[in-house]
């Protein structure tokens, strides 16, 4: 799953800049986004993107010390971003618990938001850029970014970025983007591999709505992409997703 979605997202962010000069580009942490990150690494055709006209962003991250191994930036650093010519100025890390905000996760969550508002164009929407591929890790109990089913950072319907608190998974506290600032995108991608994301995906694809099933709620304003392997497709419905022939 992680070598196919690389391949597309080298493909997109090719046809991005050869179209506009620039990208966008969400990244996702975790299991699956850091296996993507490391998959294009690997792959010859990273080359073709023009790392110095793309933009990078984050759809969540833990908040803590700038450079902690458990950031989602230090990680991508690590797969990634360290090994190709990405412009600093472009590279658009979350605040660190040990940044100008200390402790208030509330005005980390503002100054990014405003980060975000600065980037935007009068035509884009929501306040934020119009990201060319939004990417969102699905959680095993359906969650995207640090949107937790029925925590208040899922219900939010304006802000376009949130602070955290009581995370059901650690660290506790942490930045992300609203279900507003994900729907700007044009494109979002969703991704899941492993037996451990068969019931989310299945719950999160049966329509029960985006306080119970965050992931359901993550649309694109032209694509929604789910990127699945065969194990986190098992429980879907076999028109959805016929089963292997034997």
């Amino acid at each position: 799953m992680a070598e196919a979605a690389a391949a597309r997202l080298i493909t997109r962010i090719v046809d991005a800049q050869s179209a506009r000069g620039t990208a966008s580009v969400v990244l996702t942490g975790g299991r699956n986004g850091n296996a993507l990150l490391a998959a294009i690494g690997a792959s010859p055709a990273r080359d073709a993107i023009d790392w110095s006209r793309l933009d990078l962003w984050w759809g969540d991250e833990r908040y803590l010390p700038q450079g902690h191994p458990d950031r989602n930036a230090t990680q991508a650093g690590e797969e990634l971003l360290d090994r190709v010519p990405v412009d600093p100025a472009r590279v658009h890390e979350m605040p660190s618990s040990d940044g100008a905000d200390g402790e208030n996760v509330e005005a980390a969550a503002a100054r990014y938001a405003a980060e975000l508002a600065r980037a935007a164009r009068p035509d884009d929407h929501a306040g934020v850029p119009s990201f060319d591929v939004c990417l969102l890790g699905v959680g095993p109990d359906t969650h995207v970014a640090s949107l937790f089913p029925e925590h208040p950072g899922v219900r939010e319907t304006e802000r376009t970025v949130v602070g955290v608190r009581g995370a059901p998974k650690p660290p506790p506290v942490r930045v992300s983007l609203t279900l507003p600032a994900i729907r700007a995108a044009k494109e979002v991608w969703l991704l899941a591999a492993g037996e451990d994301k068969a019931e989310a995906v299945a719950l999160a694809l049966s329509g029960p709505g985006e306080i119970q099933a965050p992931a359901s709620g993550a649309t694109g304003r032209a694509r929604t992409l789910w990127l699945l392997d065969r194990a986190a497709a098992a429980k879907l419905p076999s028109d959805l997703y016929p089963p292997a022939s034997a």
